[in-house]
């Protein structure tokens, strides 16, 4: 006797259903699995555009310069301006950019040369050209009047801007910034030597370049990082050449010499512990500031040279609270 046609009809839709559902599931679970393992890249674009909706933003771009800028844009109220560091790319804000866009119109771009926006071949991406092209950027978006924040990199690009246009500059933040002087450090020694930390060839090297941003190294997936790896050994001629620009003692200091041109309110932030850019740094920079009506600074502890990604909830309060008070 075949139970099936015995079963009430309520019961057969039921397995029908429960049988389709179950197909689905083993089709998607092949496909995931096949795109782990045969395209990496879409899963982490998938993971990048959840983020990316999850904090209100949307890709943008603009011809400003000489460079096609691409960048994220979301949220309204006053605006801050977020720039990455050295061979990074705006995806590292995607963690606090939600606790910024809840209250204030937030702006965060590829710098000229690195992610989505373009880059000149032969051009010079130092801290005072891309101080320049910043200008470009601000002008042409309107952005003039907003908090600045830099990290890294970006922070010796957002210093020097603010520097030499102050009366388009409301605020500045500078996060674990270089181009300051600091106490030197094993991180500084090596790259002064002119071995870059920052260029990998295979997992391994990911793992060390990381180690030396990060307190706690992301977990990430085994293809993942290959994209990564990928991503670094295309673009290693413009990373080498880059770094070796910025290990001219003109750029080193690019900051610390433009410090006393700062007129606007000031936070300084820093990782206690960063090995990049040692706290030292923070120093230099009250020391520096004789102009800056305000100077507001801050420890974090917990985290190394990242803290917008090891430390988003405390980076947004800090930030929060210092754009609120001025």
């Amino acid at each position: 006797m075949n139970t099936s046609t015995t079963r009430p009809l309520w019961q057969r839709l039921l397995i029908r259903r429960l049988k389709f559902l179950g197909i689905i599931a083993v089709v998607a679970v092949v496909g995931l699995g096949g795109s782990y393992l045969f395209a990496p890249q879409w899963l982490l674009q998938a993971k990048t555009w959840h983020e990316v909706m999850n904090a209100q933003l949307e890709k943008r771009s603009v011809q400003a310069g000489d460079t096609r800028w691409v960048y994220y844009e979301g949220g309204q109220g006053p605006t801050i301006v977020l720039l990455h560091g050295f061979a990074a790319r705006k995806e590292v804000w995607l963690k606090v950019a939600p606790m910024l866009t809840a209250h204030f119109h937030v702006v965060i771009p590829d710098l000229p040369g690195w992610g989505e926006s373009s880059r000149n071949p032969g051009a010079s991406y130092n801290i005072d050209n891309q101080a320049d092209r910043l200008n470009d950027f601000i002008q042409t978006l309107h952005l003039q009047h907003s908090l600045i924040v830099g990290h890294s990199m970006g922070g010796a690009i957002a210093g020097v801007y603010a520097a030499e246009h102050p009366q388009d500059v409301a605020q500045l933040a500078v996060v674990d910034a270089f181009g300051l002087k600091f106490k030197e450090n094993a991180f500084a020694k090596e790259a002064l030597s002119g071995k870059d930390p920052f260029v990998y060839d295979d997992r391994a090297g990911f793992m060390r370049a990381n180690a030396w941003a990060f307190e706690h190294v992301p977990d990430i997936p085994g293809r993942f990082i290959d994209v990564f790896v990928e991503d670094n050994i295309k673009n290693r001629a413009f990373i080498d050449h880059t770094f070796n620009e910025l290990r001219e003692n003109s750029q080193v200091l690019s900051l610390q010499t433009r410090l006393d041109k700062l007129s606007m309110p000031v936070l300084g932030m820093w990782c206690h512990d960063d090995k990049i850019i040692d706290i030292s740094a923070l120093e230099s920079l009250r020391d520096g500031l004789t102009h800056a009506p305000s100077i507001s600074t801050s420890i974090l502890n917990g985290c190394n040279h990242m803290p917008q990604m090891e430390k988003p909830d405390a980076f947004a309060r800090v930030l929060t609270s210092f754009m609120l008070a001025h």
